[in-house]
């Protein structure tokens, strides 16, 4: 069974780069036909998908956050990252990494799912 876990700060300055990385057991990240996304969830509002990679390393972008945005993997460790540059207190969300048969994933009944790091950005 797969399972992901996100890492990273809690706590994120204003204007800086926001980095998280999931980690995945239980499945290789190269392993099609899978697209391995970052989801986030900001306060009273509902789930927004970033972006996603796939099994063989290419990417698919929410327009609303490309220009300020990296998706990176690390096969030899298994996960795959993100970066959020320039942020905002607007950036406050829950964040969470998923492994889906598609590319868009706004639903939490669809793929699996990590568990969610809380990531707040303030001064």
């Amino acid at each position: 069974q797969v399972q992901l876990q996100e890492s990273g700060p809690g706590l994120v300055e204003p204007s800086q780069t926001l980095s998280l990385t999931c980690t995945v057991s239980g499945d290789s990240i190269t392993t099609g036909p899978y697209y391995w996304s970052w989801i986030r969830q900001p306060p009273g509002k509902g789930l927004e998908w970033m972006g996603a990679i796939d099994s063989v390393g290419a990417h698919y972008w929410n327009p609303s956050f490309k220009s300020r945005t990296t998706i990176s993997r690390d096969t030899s460790e298994n996960q795959f990252s993100l970066q959020l540059m320039s942020v905002t207190p607007e950036d406050t969300a829950v964040y969470y990494c998923a492994r889906a048969d598609r590319i868009v994933v706004v639903s939490t009944t669809t793929g699996d799912w990590g568990q969610g790091t809380q990531v707040t950005v303030s001064s």
